[in-house]
């Protein structure tokens, strides 16, 4: 039976939430952690996976004479209505300098593009390099600017007010302490590794340069990350793919392993198969190494039976009977049944012997980076 088998049911498993455990993994289905034993291709959402996913305004950079407080004003004032996390950043940074915000009448949200309202008479309009094409603005004359803001990991947001372009914007979201350490390990472990972000190019180069990923898809619009997915598993690649958001949740479920961070979004922890608890992306070499384990003691545990079977059966049918005139006695037949369960039952226990080993060697990681 499978349980003799040891093989994993359809149930949650939870890894490393012992007592010293620095992160948990969530495990929702026996699938998943089958599955994860084949992953060759990690997908990473940026935001929120591999940065903290709190965005902070750093620049506001006037363009034309405009002054900063009112320009951080009516950005402030119209990013209140959206819940993109850039949003939130420009409004924390304009509540920290104490600035008041205005009321925003006609407030539209273009995805992948940005916002636009009208405040007290003006049009304002925040968004990326595709909001300023669609609106057929000229960004030119702070393209050094923006440059320098990009290859420093910055997110660039342009302010236009009443068809001209006021500001620049620049947000920053700083990389979880622990994802230099993961991406290392990760690579060691022999992933093929992919940063996927709706970014421009430069920021996501300069980002993934700092962490030490080869690989990112830039630019691509929220709706477009599942199709990266299929593109890679159309390749040949067995894909995972890691993400927090509302926009990540197709490509998680597109995924032949879906991994959501903990401290994401209750839609993209329902749609992936794998829980980060504490989103530290080193979970990810602990599932693996679980999977690994698990699928090695099943192979173990199929042999088992099989010798088990293979031996007894033969004999219990008569085999020696001709030859030697022996029989398998009942007794005999029902003790070599129970030490055939008992073997792969005790052979499937040692998988928790991995779970402390996993233990020990992250605590001795710890100690040794402090």
């Amino acid at each position: 039976c499978p349980c003799a088998l040891g093989l994993a049911t359809p149930m949650s498993i939870m890894v490393g939430t012992g007592a010293g455990a620095r992160m948990g993994v969530l495990i929702k289905s026996a699938e998943a952690l089958e599955s994860f034993e084949r992953v060759d291709t990690l997908v990473l959402d940026k935001t929120g996976t591999l940065t903290e996913g709190k965005p902070v305004l750093e620049v506001v950079e006037p363009i034309g004479g405009s002054a900063r407080t009112e320009l951080l004003r009516v950005a402030a004032s119209l990013e209140a209505a959206s819940e993109h996390p850039l949003a939130a950043a420009i409004v924390a940074k304009a509540r920290a300098e104490n600035v008041r915000l205005a009321k925003v009448d006609s407030f539209v949200s273009t995805t992948g593009q940005g916002v636009a309202g009208v405040i007290e008479g003006r049009r304002v309009t925040l968004g990326n390099d595709r909001m300023i094409e669609a609106m057929g603005l000229d960004s030119s004359a702070s393209a050094s600017r923006v440059s320098a803001l990009r290859s420093a990991g910055h997110t660039v947001v342009f302010v236009v007010i009443d068809g001209a372009l006021a500001a620049v914007l620049g947000v920053i979201d700083p990389v979880k302490a622990t994802t230099p350490e993961a991406i290392r390990q990760l690579k060691a472990a022999g992933l093929r590794l992919v940063m996927l972000t709706g970014d421009s190019k430069v920021t996501a180069q300069a980002i993934a340069t700092a962490i030490g990923i080869d690989e990112v898809r830039a630019e691509v619009l929220p709706d477009g990350k599942a199709a990266v997915v299929d593109e890679l598993q159309r390749g040949g690649a067995f894909v995972a793919m890691a993400g927090d958001g509302i926009n990540d949740a197709p490509a998680l479920a597109k995924a032949n392993v879906g991994i959501a961070m903990g401290t994401g979004t209750d839609l993209a922890i329902e749609s992936a198969s794998i829980t980060l608890v504490k989103g530290d992306l080193r979970g990810i070499l602990r599932a693996r190494a679980l999977s690994r384990a698990v699928m090695r003691n099943i192979r173990q545990n199929l042999v088992l039976a099989f010798v088990y079977n293979f031996l007894g059966v033969p004999i219990a049918a008569g085999i020696l009977y001709p030859a030697f005139g022996m029989l398998l006695s009942p007794m005999i037949a029902a003790a070599a049944m129970s030490l055939s369960s008992v073997s792969v039952i005790a052979n499937a226990l040692r998988l928790r012997a991995t779970s402390r080993d996993d233990h020990a060697s992250s605590g001795k990681r710890a100690r040794a980076v402090a």
